[in-house]
């Protein structure tokens, strides 16, 4: 079965006259798409400030208080709740069902989706901004471009806001590029392969374009250079994968029974608050460094490395995935991959500590791209990432091999999403990306 995206995709090459008026479109897609996310970050970035800065420092309080954190996560999942209940759209879909491309929202979904991922970004909840964003991007622009340029489909539509948004999440349009491969690639129909990559990557390259003006930050982390292959660097690339993907296969195969646990509550102002309270005990247990969606954390974790014994890298990785798994179970509106990140990265931190010879930029990749792959089950996504966070193009061979024997680790195990009443996600193109059937 194909979806939507994946026909409009399918059909004949089109022509040199055709890309170029598309250009257009999708330059507009791609720079809106960055801005809204840029919006919705900013917004988030404020509150964050005063619920983690502003207010506990007028009132004498320490934020890293495991009181206060506690406080901060209940009172989250209480406000998330309420939102989900009390206004209209209710979030839109619960994130715990759907992957990062889905069937466009009606736009009275989007206002409540934005205001809950914002409610959770800022109150530290351990999900990030990218199954919310493209929802909110492929809602709104599917129902700009019906208007505006009538001709074009909205499955195409949705294709091309899709890859803007990533190539503004992860600030290249090479992310994009790579998931896309695997779609189009797998169409029947006319063309070259760019011919049909061609639209996804304006639109990516412009999103990119747009965060990189607005100054976001990247993946790169502040490792010492990896310049050198050592033969015993092949074994613990393999070595550290594998063990980072076990831990994301274990958190996707308890995801929906804790899924279904929280739903037994019935009324979301009681199971995201009751999600709320289990994060607020985890954050107070990890500290801030396991809390909100874990880009800066990350950074803040490689640069002070040092500072951490393994005891303590041991409570943070399994406190974060645990707080992952809970977040995305509860009802919180966001997405898993940039959590996910974190945690590799802590597991290669970890390895690193363990055993100080393996290159921490070496472990850390391979902690990334174990824990991606587990989690958003995308080859190409894992290898960009890992490859991202170590800034050296050297290592992207050795985690070419690692990622063979860590996927077949992952293939056949439960993937962390959810399908309540039976209903499967349409693939598209055996892409490790997929529609949830409207």
């Amino acid at each position: 079965m194909t979806s939507p995206a994946s026909g409009a995709l399918a059909q004949a090459a089109p022509s040199v006259k055709r890309l170029v008026q598309l250009s257009i479109p999708a330059i507009l897609i791609g720079v809106v798409s960055a801005l809204l996310l840029f919006g919705i970050e900013w917004v988030a970035d404020q509150l964050e400030s005063v619920i983690w800065d502003v207010f506990p420092h007028a009132a004498g309080i320490d934020p890293d208080n495991g009181w206060w954190i506690f406080s901060i996560l209940t009172l989250t999942g209480l406000v998330v709740g309420l939102c989900l209940w009390l206004v209209p759209g209710h979030g839109g879909r619960d994130s715990a069902t759907t992957e990062l491309i889905a069937p466009p929202l009606p736009l009275s979904a989007l206002p409540s989706l934005a205001l809950v991922a914002v409610v959770g970004l800022a109150g530290g909840v351990s999900l990030g901004p990218e199954n919310p964003i493209i929802a909110i991007n492929t809602g709104l622009l599917v129902a700009l471009i019906a208007r505006l340029w009538k001709a074009i489909p909205p499955a195409l539509v949705i294709m091309i806001t899709a890859a803007a948004t990533i190539g503004a999440l992860f600030g290249t349009p090479v992310a994009a590029a790579l998931v896309f491969t695997g779609v189009v690639g797998s169409i029947a129909g006319g063309g070259a392969l760019w011919d049909k990559l061609f639209l996804p990557l304006v639109a990516a390259g412009a999103g990119a374009i747009t965060m990189r003006f607005l100054g976001h930050p990247t993946f790169a982390l502040p490792l010492p250079a990896y310049d050198t292959v050592q033969p015993f660097d092949l074994l613990s690339a393999a070595v550290i994968a594998a063990v980072a993907a076990v831990l994301g296969v274990g958190a996707a195969a308890v995801f929906p029974r804790l899924h279904g646990a929280f739903r037994l509550l019935r009324n979301p102002v009681f199971y995201v608050t009751a999600g709320g309270i289990v994060l607020g005990v985890l954050g107070a247990i990890g500290g801030p460094i396991t809390l909100f969606k874990g880009l800066q954390q990350t950074a803040e974790l490689a640069t002070n490395r040092a500072d951490y014994t393994v005891e303590a890298l041991i409570v943070i990785v399994l406190v974060k995935v645990v707080a992952l798994t809970v977040a995305a179970a509860a009802g919180f509106r966001g997405g898993r991959i940039f959590p996910s990140v974190f945690i590799g990265a802590a597991v290669g931190v970890l390895a690193n500590a363990l055993v100080p010879g393996i290159p921490v930029a070496l472990a850390v990749s391979a902690g990334v791209l174990g824990m991606v792959l587990a989690v958003a089950r995308d080859g190409w996504i894992a290898l960009f990432i890992a490859t991202a966070v170590s800034g050296s193009l050297i290592i992207l061979p050795v985690l070419c091999l690692a990622i063979l024997p860590t996927w077949l680790i992952v293939t056949k195990a439960p993937e962390m999403i959810v399908h309540p009443d039976g209903d499967k996600p349409i693939p598209l193109a055996g892409s490790g990306v997929a529609a949830t059937a409207p």
